[in-house]
Protein backbone atom coordinates (compact mmCIF):
# COMPACT_ATOMS: atom_id res chain seq x y z
CA UNK A 1 0.00 0.00 0.00
CA UNK A 2 1.39 3.45 -0.88
CA UNK A 3 1.47 6.53 1.30
CA UNK A 4 -0.50 9.92 1.11
CA UNK A 5 2.61 11.26 0.99
CA UNK A 6 4.07 9.36 -1.64
CA UNK A 7 1.10 9.18 -3.66
CA UNK A 8 0.58 13.15 -3.80
CA UNK A 9 4.12 14.04 -4.56
CA UNK A 10 3.64 11.47 -8.01
CA UNK A 11 0.23 13.19 -8.87
CA UNK A 12 2.15 17.09 -8.43
CA UNK A 13 4.40 15.63 -10.55
CA UNK A 14 2.30 14.56 -13.03
CA UNK A 15 0.14 17.65 -12.76
CA UNK A 16 3.30 19.40 -13.38
CA UNK A 17 4.79 17.69 -16.43
CA UNK A 18 7.73 16.09 -15.05
CA UNK A 19 8.82 12.45 -14.22
CA UNK A 20 8.23 11.66 -9.84
CA UNK A 21 11.12 11.32 -8.25
CA UNK A 22 9.53 7.93 -6.53
CA UNK A 23 7.29 5.66 -6.79
CA UNK A 24 8.08 5.01 -10.16
CA UNK A 25 7.08 1.14 -9.78
CA UNK A 26 3.54 1.72 -9.21
CA UNK A 27 3.82 3.70 -13.34
CA UNK A 28 6.12 1.31 -14.73
CA UNK A 29 5.05 0.08 -18.13
CA UNK A 30 7.52 -2.42 -20.31
CA UNK A 31 9.93 -2.54 -18.07
CA UNK A 32 10.25 -6.01 -17.00
CA UNK A 33 12.23 -7.14 -19.44
CA UNK A 34 15.22 -5.06 -17.29
CA UNK A 35 14.52 -5.86 -14.27
CA UNK A 36 16.27 -9.06 -14.02
CA UNK A 37 19.26 -7.76 -15.58
CA UNK A 38 19.86 -4.66 -13.34
CA UNK A 39 19.37 -6.75 -10.29
CA UNK A 40 22.37 -8.65 -11.19
CA UNK A 41 24.24 -5.81 -11.72
CA UNK A 42 23.07 -4.33 -8.87
CA UNK A 43 24.24 -7.39 -6.72
CA UNK A 44 27.54 -7.53 -8.39
CA UNK A 45 28.43 -4.09 -7.77
CA UNK A 46 27.28 -4.79 -4.47
CA UNK A 47 30.14 -7.43 -4.21
CA UNK A 48 32.59 -5.18 -5.43
CA UNK A 49 32.42 -5.28 -8.92
CA UNK A 50 32.52 -2.11 -11.08
CA UNK A 51 29.84 -2.07 -13.90
CA UNK A 52 29.02 0.29 -16.84
CA UNK A 53 25.23 0.78 -18.79
CA UNK A 54 24.42 3.27 -21.90
CA UNK A 55 20.80 3.24 -22.01
CA UNK A 56 19.71 4.89 -25.47
CA UNK A 57 15.88 6.27 -26.73
CA UNK A 58 14.26 8.98 -27.87
CA UNK A 59 13.10 11.98 -26.25
CA UNK A 60 9.66 10.67 -24.72
CA UNK A 61 10.92 6.98 -24.61
CA UNK A 62 11.43 6.98 -20.89
CA UNK A 63 14.95 7.54 -20.45
CA UNK A 64 14.98 9.65 -17.25
CA UNK A 65 11.68 7.46 -15.82
CA UNK A 66 14.07 4.28 -16.22
CA UNK A 67 16.97 5.97 -14.15
CA UNK A 68 15.06 6.59 -11.32
CA UNK A 69 12.91 3.19 -11.35
CA UNK A 70 16.67 1.78 -11.33
CA UNK A 71 17.55 4.52 -8.34
CA UNK A 72 14.33 3.05 -6.12
CA UNK A 73 15.52 -0.19 -6.46
CA UNK A 74 18.96 0.43 -5.78
CA UNK A 75 17.97 2.32 -2.73
CA UNK A 76 16.09 -0.63 -1.83
CA UNK A 77 20.00 -2.01 -1.49
CA UNK A 78 20.86 0.35 0.49
CA UNK A 79 23.21 1.58 -2.39
CA UNK A 80 23.94 5.76 -2.39
CA UNK A 81 22.54 7.47 -5.54
CA UNK A 82 23.25 10.62 -7.79
CA UNK A 83 21.58 11.85 -11.01
CA UNK A 84 23.98 14.35 -12.61
CA UNK A 85 22.33 16.45 -15.79
CA UNK A 86 25.68 16.95 -18.23
CA UNK A 87 25.20 20.32 -19.76
CA UNK A 88 27.35 22.61 -22.10
CA UNK A 89 27.92 25.52 -19.54
CA UNK A 90 27.20 24.42 -15.80
CA UNK A 91 28.39 20.26 -15.66
CA UNK A 92 30.49 19.76 -19.26
CA UNK A 93 31.49 16.24 -18.89
CA UNK A 94 34.92 16.79 -19.89
CA UNK A 95 35.58 18.77 -16.93
CA UNK A 96 35.30 15.70 -14.43
CA UNK A 97 36.08 18.06 -11.70
CA UNK A 98 32.37 19.35 -11.88
CA UNK A 99 30.96 16.18 -12.41
CA UNK A 100 32.40 15.37 -9.16
CA UNK A 101 30.73 18.54 -7.54
CA UNK A 102 27.75 17.85 -8.80
CA UNK A 103 27.56 13.99 -7.61
CA UNK A 104 28.32 15.50 -4.03
CA UNK A 105 25.73 17.76 -4.09
CA UNK A 106 23.24 15.14 -5.95
CA UNK A 107 24.05 12.35 -3.53
CA UNK A 108 21.09 10.97 -2.07
CA UNK A 109 20.49 7.74 0.23
CA UNK A 110 17.31 5.78 1.20
CA UNK A 111 16.80 8.04 4.26
CA UNK A 112 18.58 11.41 2.76
CA UNK A 113 16.82 12.40 -0.11
CA UNK A 114 19.05 15.11 -1.05
CA UNK A 115 22.41 16.65 0.15
CA UNK A 116 23.81 13.39 1.84
CA UNK A 117 27.85 13.90 1.68
CA UNK A 118 27.91 15.22 5.55
CA UNK A 119 25.43 12.26 6.85
CA UNK A 120 28.11 9.67 5.09
CA UNK A 121 30.79 11.30 6.42
CA UNK A 122 30.05 11.22 9.53
CA UNK A 123 28.51 8.14 9.68
CA UNK A 124 31.82 6.62 8.72
CA UNK A 125 33.71 8.31 11.26
CA UNK A 126 31.07 6.94 13.92
CA UNK A 127 31.80 3.58 12.65
CA UNK A 128 35.24 3.76 12.57
CA UNK A 129 35.44 4.86 16.46
CA UNK A 130 33.42 1.82 17.09
CA UNK A 131 35.66 -0.19 15.29
CA UNK A 132 39.03 0.93 16.92
CA UNK A 133 36.70 0.96 19.99
CA UNK A 134 35.76 -3.27 19.49
CA UNK A 135 39.69 -3.68 19.43
CA UNK A 136 40.17 -3.19 22.68
CA UNK A 137 43.43 -1.34 22.76
CA UNK A 138 42.02 2.05 23.30
CA UNK A 139 40.06 3.83 26.24
CA UNK A 140 36.98 5.21 24.66
CA UNK A 141 37.67 7.98 27.85
CA UNK A 142 40.83 8.50 25.81
CA UNK A 143 40.02 11.34 23.50
CA UNK A 144 43.51 11.87 21.86
CA UNK A 145 43.84 7.93 21.58
CA UNK A 146 40.76 7.46 20.14
CA UNK A 147 41.35 10.22 17.81
CA UNK A 148 45.04 8.93 16.92
CA UNK A 149 43.79 5.47 16.49
CA UNK A 150 41.02 6.80 14.39
CA UNK A 151 43.17 9.00 11.70
CA UNK A 152 45.46 5.67 11.26
CA UNK A 153 42.42 3.51 10.88
CA UNK A 154 41.33 6.08 8.60
CA UNK A 155 44.22 6.04 6.34
CA UNK A 156 44.72 2.33 6.41
CA UNK A 157 40.53 2.31 5.16
CA UNK A 158 41.42 4.60 2.60
CA UNK A 159 44.37 2.72 1.25
CA UNK A 160 45.44 3.70 -2.25
CA UNK A 161 43.48 6.68 -1.99
CA UNK A 162 46.06 8.54 0.51
CA UNK A 163 48.79 7.67 -1.72
CA UNK A 164 47.18 9.46 -4.76
CA UNK A 165 45.07 11.83 -3.31
CA UNK A 166 46.90 13.25 -0.10
CA UNK A 167 44.36 16.09 0.29
CA UNK A 168 41.55 13.56 0.46
CA UNK A 169 42.90 12.22 3.52
CA UNK A 170 44.47 15.72 5.39
CA UNK A 171 41.10 17.29 4.63
CA UNK A 172 39.03 14.58 6.24
CA UNK A 173 41.31 14.45 9.86
CA UNK A 174 41.00 17.95 9.69
CA UNK A 175 37.52 18.15 9.15
CA UNK A 176 37.06 15.73 11.97
CA UNK A 177 39.45 17.84 14.77
CA UNK A 178 37.28 20.49 13.72
CA UNK A 179 34.24 19.20 14.90
CA UNK A 180 35.76 17.65 18.06
CA UNK A 181 36.75 21.26 18.44
CA UNK A 182 33.36 22.66 17.92
CA UNK A 183 34.55 24.65 15.43
CA UNK A 184 31.77 24.38 12.85
CA UNK A 185 32.65 26.82 10.45
CA UNK A 186 35.98 25.33 9.47
CA UNK A 187 34.34 21.87 9.41
CA UNK A 188 31.55 23.15 7.21
CA UNK A 189 34.37 24.73 4.42
CA UNK A 190 36.39 21.60 4.66
CA UNK A 191 33.68 19.80 3.78
CA UNK A 192 32.61 22.07 0.74
CA UNK A 193 36.06 21.52 -0.27
CA UNK A 194 35.77 17.68 0.03
CA UNK A 195 32.87 18.32 -2.69
CA UNK A 196 34.54 20.54 -4.90
CA UNK A 197 32.91 23.82 -4.31
CA UNK A 198 35.56 26.18 -5.39
CA UNK A 199 36.26 29.55 -4.11
CA UNK A 200 37.15 28.13 -0.41
CA UNK A 201 38.60 30.52 2.04
CA UNK A 202 42.43 30.08 1.86
CA UNK A 203 42.11 29.99 6.01
CA UNK A 204 40.23 26.78 6.05
CA UNK A 205 42.53 25.11 3.60
CA UNK A 206 46.06 26.31 5.38
CA UNK A 207 44.15 25.11 8.54
CA UNK A 208 44.29 21.56 6.52
CA UNK A 209 47.56 21.94 5.10
CA UNK A 210 45.99 21.46 1.60
CA UNK A 211 46.27 24.02 -1.79
CA UNK A 212 44.46 24.84 -4.95
CA UNK A 213 40.97 23.15 -5.91
CA UNK A 214 39.63 19.53 -7.28
CA UNK A 215 41.32 19.05 -10.42
CA UNK A 216 40.38 16.69 -13.11
CA UNK A 217 42.58 14.07 -12.06
CA UNK A 218 41.95 14.85 -7.95
CA UNK A 219 38.09 14.18 -9.40
CA UNK A 220 38.87 10.78 -10.22
CA UNK A 221 40.72 9.63 -6.50
CA UNK A 222 38.31 11.78 -4.57
CA UNK A 223 35.37 9.57 -6.27
CA UNK A 224 37.89 6.58 -5.52
CA UNK A 225 37.50 7.69 -1.69
CA UNK A 226 34.23 8.20 -1.40
CA UNK A 227 32.78 5.01 -2.84
CA UNK A 228 35.75 3.59 0.26
CA UNK A 229 33.74 5.44 2.89
CA UNK A 230 30.70 5.03 1.16
CA UNK A 231 30.85 1.07 1.49
CA UNK A 232 32.70 1.57 4.81
CA UNK A 233 29.26 3.47 6.35
CA UNK A 234 27.11 0.28 5.16
CA UNK A 235 26.29 1.26 1.69
CA UNK A 236 26.89 -1.15 -0.68
CA UNK A 237 27.82 1.06 -3.75
CA UNK A 238 26.87 4.35 -5.67
CA UNK A 239 24.63 4.44 -8.58
CA UNK A 240 25.54 7.38 -10.60
CA UNK A 241 23.44 8.43 -13.55
CA UNK A 242 24.51 10.95 -16.27
CA UNK A 243 21.73 11.95 -18.02
CA UNK A 244 21.32 13.99 -21.35
CA UNK A 245 24.37 12.96 -22.77
CA UNK A 246 23.61 13.70 -25.86
CA UNK A 247 24.24 17.29 -25.64
CA UNK A 248 28.03 17.13 -25.89
CA UNK A 249 27.23 16.81 -29.73
CA UNK A 250 26.15 21.00 -29.20
CA UNK A 251 29.95 21.61 -27.78
CA UNK A 252 32.64 22.72 -29.54
CA UNK A 253 35.07 20.49 -31.71
CA UNK A 254 37.76 20.51 -28.85
CA UNK A 255 35.76 20.75 -25.98
CA UNK A 256 33.28 17.35 -27.31
CA UNK A 257 36.60 15.51 -28.25
CA UNK A 258 37.55 15.76 -24.43
CA UNK A 259 34.38 14.86 -23.14
CA UNK A 260 34.13 11.41 -25.03
CA UNK A 261 37.72 10.93 -24.16
CA UNK A 262 37.31 11.54 -20.73
CA UNK A 263 33.66 9.02 -21.34
CA UNK A 264 36.11 7.04 -22.56
CA UNK A 265 38.45 7.06 -19.53
CA UNK A 266 35.46 6.62 -17.00
CA UNK A 267 34.88 3.46 -18.38
CA UNK A 268 38.21 1.61 -18.49
CA UNK A 269 38.91 2.79 -15.46
CA UNK A 270 36.04 1.01 -14.54
CA UNK A 271 36.87 -1.83 -15.90
CA UNK A 272 40.36 -2.04 -15.14
CA UNK A 273 38.96 -2.80 -11.34
CA UNK A 274 39.67 1.72 -9.60
CA UNK A 275 36.11 1.80 -9.05
CA UNK A 276 34.88 -1.22 -6.89
CA UNK A 277 30.96 -0.11 -6.00
CA UNK A 278 30.28 2.10 -9.01
CA UNK A 279 27.38 1.42 -11.49
CA UNK A 280 27.78 4.29 -14.24
CA UNK A 281 24.63 4.64 -16.45
CA UNK A 282 24.76 7.14 -18.82
CA UNK A 283 21.75 8.20 -20.73
CA UNK A 284 21.45 9.03 -24.82
CA UNK A 285 19.18 9.63 -28.05
CA UNK A 286 19.97 7.63 -31.17
CA UNK A 287 22.16 10.25 -32.78
CA UNK A 288 24.06 10.45 -30.17
CA UNK A 289 25.64 6.77 -29.98
CA UNK A 290 24.98 6.48 -34.02
CA UNK A 291 25.56 9.94 -35.13
CA UNK A 292 29.23 11.22 -36.49
CA UNK A 293 28.87 14.16 -33.59
CA UNK A 294 28.65 11.39 -31.21
CA UNK A 295 30.03 8.41 -30.07
CA UNK A 296 31.12 7.56 -33.52
CA UNK A 297 33.96 10.63 -33.36
CA UNK A 298 35.78 8.70 -30.85
CA UNK A 299 36.18 4.83 -32.41
CA UNK A 300 37.90 3.35 -29.08
CA UNK A 301 34.46 4.41 -27.60
CA UNK A 302 32.71 3.39 -30.21
CA UNK A 303 34.24 -0.48 -30.12
CA UNK A 304 33.22 -0.36 -26.26
CA UNK A 305 29.78 0.65 -26.86
CA UNK A 306 28.89 -0.90 -30.04
CA UNK A 307 25.66 -3.19 -29.47
CA UNK A 308 24.09 -4.82 -32.39
CA UNK A 309 20.39 -3.91 -32.69
CA UNK A 310 19.36 -4.91 -36.28
CA UNK A 311 17.48 -7.88 -34.71
CA UNK A 312 13.85 -7.10 -33.31
CA UNK A 313 13.70 -5.02 -30.20
CA UNK A 314 11.77 -7.94 -28.24
CA UNK A 315 15.04 -10.36 -28.69
CA UNK A 316 17.10 -7.33 -27.12
CA UNK A 317 19.89 -8.74 -24.80
CA UNK A 318 19.11 -6.57 -21.47
CA UNK A 319 22.53 -7.67 -20.07
CA UNK A 320 24.19 -5.61 -23.00
CA UNK A 321 26.81 -2.83 -22.42
CA UNK A 322 23.91 -0.44 -24.30
CA UNK A 323 20.40 -0.92 -24.10
CA UNK A 324 17.65 0.45 -26.33
CA UNK A 325 14.10 1.98 -25.02
CA UNK A 326 11.56 1.11 -27.51
CA UNK A 327 9.25 4.15 -26.01
CA UNK A 328 4.94 3.76 -25.74
CA UNK A 329 2.81 2.80 -28.34
CA UNK A 330 -1.03 3.64 -27.88
CA UNK A 331 -1.61 0.51 -25.62
CA UNK A 332 1.24 0.94 -23.26
CA UNK A 333 0.51 4.73 -22.74
CA UNK A 334 -3.51 3.76 -22.42
CA UNK A 335 -2.10 1.13 -19.85
CA UNK A 336 0.15 4.01 -17.63
CA UNK A 337 -2.89 6.17 -17.83
CA UNK A 338 -5.06 3.37 -16.07
CA UNK A 339 -2.13 2.93 -13.23
CA UNK A 340 -2.24 6.91 -13.12
CA UNK A 341 -6.15 7.09 -12.43
CA UNK A 342 -5.98 4.19 -10.34
CA UNK A 343 -3.51 5.77 -8.06
CA UNK A 344 -5.19 8.96 -8.08
CA UNK A 345 -8.55 7.20 -6.99
CA UNK A 346 -7.59 6.04 -3.97
CA UNK A 347 -9.90 7.10 -1.15
CA UNK A 348 -13.22 8.62 -1.30
CA UNK A 349 -13.79 9.69 -4.88
CA UNK A 350 -12.63 6.11 -6.12
CA UNK A 351 -16.11 4.98 -7.23
CA UNK A 352 -17.19 8.18 -9.27
CA UNK A 353 -13.33 8.73 -10.85
CA UNK A 354 -13.18 5.22 -11.95
CA UNK A 355 -17.04 5.32 -13.63
CA UNK A 356 -16.22 8.92 -15.53
CA UNK A 357 -12.76 8.07 -16.71
CA UNK A 358 -13.17 4.66 -17.55
CA UNK A 359 -10.79 2.62 -19.92
CA UNK A 360 -12.76 3.58 -22.95
CA UNK A 361 -12.20 7.68 -22.31
CA UNK A 362 -8.63 7.29 -21.28
CA UNK A 363 -8.00 5.02 -24.65
CA UNK A 364 -9.99 8.59 -26.38
CA UNK A 365 -7.66 11.12 -24.71
CA UNK A 366 -4.26 9.37 -25.37
CA UNK A 367 -5.36 9.00 -29.43
CA UNK A 368 -6.46 12.75 -29.04
CA UNK A 369 -3.20 13.88 -27.54
CA UNK A 370 -1.26 11.76 -29.59
CA UNK A 371 -3.17 13.26 -32.82
CA UNK A 372 -2.13 16.72 -31.18
CA UNK A 373 1.38 16.21 -31.08
CA UNK A 374 1.24 14.92 -34.96
CA UNK A 375 0.83 11.24 -33.76
CA UNK A 376 4.01 10.49 -32.39
CA UNK A 377 2.90 8.43 -29.59
CA UNK A 378 6.34 8.41 -28.58
CA UNK A 379 6.50 11.59 -27.67
CA UNK A 380 2.85 11.88 -25.88
CA UNK A 381 3.42 10.23 -22.28
CA UNK A 382 4.67 13.90 -20.54
CA UNK A 383 1.18 15.62 -22.22
CA UNK A 384 -0.81 12.54 -22.27
CA UNK A 385 -0.42 12.33 -18.56
CA UNK A 386 -0.53 16.00 -17.73
CA UNK A 387 -3.97 16.52 -19.18
CA UNK A 388 -4.93 13.50 -17.46
CA UNK A 389 -4.34 14.66 -13.63
CA UNK A 390 -5.07 18.33 -14.36
CA UNK A 391 -7.59 18.33 -16.87
CA UNK A 392 -9.42 15.67 -15.86
CA UNK A 393 -8.84 13.98 -12.73
CA UNK A 394 -8.31 16.94 -10.86
CA UNK A 395 -11.89 18.47 -12.19
CA UNK A 396 -13.72 15.64 -11.70
CA UNK A 397 -12.78 15.50 -7.99
CA UNK A 398 -13.44 18.57 -7.51
CA UNK A 399 -16.33 19.33 -9.56
CA UNK A 400 -19.74 17.05 -8.97
CA UNK A 401 -21.50 17.77 -11.88
CA UNK A 402 -18.31 17.55 -14.42
CA UNK A 403 -18.14 14.72 -16.96
CA UNK A 404 -15.06 15.37 -19.80
CA UNK A 405 -16.60 13.65 -22.44
CA UNK A 406 -19.46 16.85 -22.32
CA UNK A 407 -17.55 18.95 -20.53
CA UNK A 408 -13.78 19.09 -21.48
CA UNK A 409 -12.13 19.85 -25.14
CA UNK A 410 -8.56 19.06 -25.44
CA UNK A 411 -6.22 21.90 -25.99
CA UNK A 412 -2.88 21.89 -26.66
CA UNK A 413 -1.09 25.67 -26.44
CA UNK A 414 2.60 26.10 -27.59
CA UNK A 415 3.64 27.74 -24.37
CA UNK A 416 2.80 24.27 -22.56
CA UNK A 417 5.07 22.35 -24.79
CA UNK A 418 8.25 21.85 -25.01
CA UNK A 419 11.01 22.20 -28.23
CA UNK A 420 10.81 18.78 -29.31
CA UNK A 421 6.69 18.85 -28.75
CA UNK A 422 6.58 21.58 -30.71
CA UNK A 423 8.51 20.68 -33.62
CA UNK A 424 5.83 17.40 -33.24
CA UNK A 425 2.63 18.86 -32.97
CA UNK A 426 0.18 18.38 -35.91
CA UNK A 427 -0.32 21.58 -38.49
CA UNK A 428 -3.92 23.30 -36.90
CA UNK A 429 -3.95 25.98 -40.33
CA UNK A 430 -1.93 26.65 -43.01
CA UNK A 431 0.12 29.30 -41.14
CA UNK A 432 1.26 26.48 -38.94
CA UNK A 433 3.15 24.45 -41.68
CA UNK A 434 7.09 25.68 -41.37
CA UNK A 435 8.72 25.89 -45.37
CA UNK A 436 12.19 25.47 -45.28
CA UNK A 437 12.98 28.57 -47.87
Amino acid sequence: MISQQRRTDIIDALRRGTVPQFGLDRLAVGLEPFAAAFDAELESVARGRGQFKAVRGDYGSGKTFITRWLRERAQRLGFACAEVQISETETPLHRLETVYRRLIERLSTADTPSGAFRNVIDAWFFALEEDVIAQGQVDPNDVAALMQATETLMEQRLGEVVRSAPAFALALRAYRRALLMGDEDLADGLLAWMAGQPNIAAAIKRAAHIKGDIDHFGALSFLQGVLTILKDSGHPGLLLVLDEVETLQRMRGDARDKSLNALRQLMDEIDSGRFPGLYLVITGTPPFFDGPMGVQRLPPLAQRLAVDFTTEARFDNPRAVQIRLRGFDLASLCEVGRKVRDLYAVGSTAERLTAVVDDAYIADLAAAVTGALGGRVGIAPRMFLKKLVGDVLDRVEQHAEFEPRRHYALTVSGQELTAVERAARAAQRVDDIELEL
